[in-house]
């Protein structure tokens, strides 16, 4: 088995961390956008459901930007 340099050791790992944090945002996104219709849709609140969407996803993209 070939043995892997230090270096690329450490860019497999940027690249796992970097796709991580992606996938865990995603996540976070698409649960929040579920939220947000549910809540506009069936609890009849589209005004507070377009604040909180809109608002979450803000906070949602100021936080991973910050954690990069």
């Amino acid at each position: 088995m070939a043995e892997a340099s230090q270096e690329e050791y450490r860019q497999h790992l940027a690249t796992y961390t970097a796709f991580s944090k992606l996938t865990l945002f995603m996540i976070l996104w698409i649960v929040l956008l579920l939220g947000t219709m549910a809540l506009g849709l069936i609890g009849g609140s589209g005004l507070i459901a377009l604040i909180l969407g809109v608002g979450g996803t803000v906070a949602l993209l100021i936080g991973f930007a910050i954690t990069s």
